[in-house]
């Protein structure tokens, strides 16, 4: 399939530039994937549409304070360095944003209340990409020198920056948070575990793919990078008895599919994703998984765990708007972006939500 094919008109003014209060008053766009109807709601209704034995799997992951700025130490120009993947304790791997930032550049990055640190670029990627080396560890440093990083597309400022976490968000790591998850409060989720849904946690730092375009035409030839994702025993203990008792697995937003995805391929031992398997993929058993992934789910995959799909409205030619066309179907996706348009949805991180079922 072409890039092209995933590509559609948003008018500015409906992408969303503050999240709403409280956060489940967004509005829940509902997807049945059979049949391609849709019906209009609000995300607190979402208990609807869940049952008792069902599973929820949240990407807990958090996002660091990874956007720096700072200057070029021999000439003082502006620089931007925005932090996408920890490489030891002093190397990280990132977006830089300045002219002539070569390796062998020596930066220096300062907060507001006078810490500061230094680093060297030691090697240089594709477009904008560097790899910098700081004279200290830098984690301990980030509250002070770093700040949360929005998206390029929100221009408001954020007045509380814990309202681009979610509210289960514990694990550091991610440059961009998993959107999805933002619809959820305290409250809601208490709801859903009175009503006997049961919930399990992933872990995905989101990197370098959740910034980077698809510039080629044949998505085949897309490059994703690895991102570190982690399924733990109980998460996956929960999910195999979900799934030998007729519960769903309902993946709250594309990183926990990605997760999901991975951790069985990783169990069944399949190297190719895309290989044929018949007419359907036979669900096995998931175990634990800890590693780098860097799979693609575009339309042809067969999905093995996920069952049910929360998540945003995503941008046009991304991997994400890819991803969720291979869950419910390209026609569907685009249909059903048509009528949010349409019906005056907000898209993108703070923006609305969809339940794919």
């Amino acid at each position: 399939m072409k890039t092209s094919d995933f590509d559609y008109h948003l008018p500015p003014e409906q992408i969303a530039q503050t999240p709403v209060e409280p956060r489940d008053s967004s509005r829940l766009l509902v997807l049945n994937r059979g049949d391609g109807s849709l019906v209009h709601r609000h995300f607190r209704d979402i208990g609807e549409y869940l049952k008792p034995g069902d599973v929820l799997v949240f990407n807990q992951t958090r996002v660091i304070p990874a956007r720096l700025h700072g200057q070029k130490v021999d000439t003082g120009g502006r620089v931007e360095f925005l932090l996408l993947k920890r490489e030891g304790d002093q190397t990280w791997r990132g977006l830089i944003g300045g002219k002539r930032v070569s390796e062998g550049t020596r930066l220096r990055f300062a907060g507001a209340d006078g810490e500061a640190v230094e680093g060297t670029v030691t090697a240089e990627g594709e477009r904008s990409e560097r790899v910098v080396r700081f004279d200290q560890p830098l984690t301990p440093l980030l509250p002070s020198v770093g700040e949360v990083p929005l998206p390029p597309y929100i221009h408001e400022t954020l007045n509380n920056p814990e309202r681009y976490q979610t509210v289960y968000a514990h694990h550091d790591g991610s440059s961009a948070a998993p959107t999805a998850g933002l619809h959820f409060t305290p409250e809601l989720l208490i709801d859903l575990r009175r009503s006997g849904v049961e919930m399990a946690y992933c872990t995905l730092h989101i990197g370098l793919d959740t910034f980077q375009p698809v510039t080629v035409e044949d998505i085949e030839k897309h490059h994703m990078h690895t991102e570190w994702a982690q399924l733990t025993p109980e998460a996956a203990r929960a999910i195999n008895e979900a799934k030998l008792s007729g519960g769903r697995i309902i993946a709250v937003g594309t990183t926990s599919v990605r997760t999901l995805e991975s951790a069985a391929l990783h169990s069944a031992g399949v190297d190719d994703p895309y290989a044929a398997e018949g007419d359907m993929c036979p669900w096995r058993p998931v175990a634990a998984f800890e590693d780098n992934t860097n799979l693609f789910i575009h339309p042809g995959y067969r999905f093995r765990v996920v069952d049910v799909m929360i998540t945003n409205f995503h941008l046009p030619r991304s991997t994400l708007l890819m991803l969720v066309s291979a869950f419910a179907g390209r026609e569907h996706i685009l249909n059903a972006y048509a009528e949010a348009r349409q019906e005056g949805y907000r898209f993108y991180s703070f923006g609305d939500a969809m339940l794919i079922a």
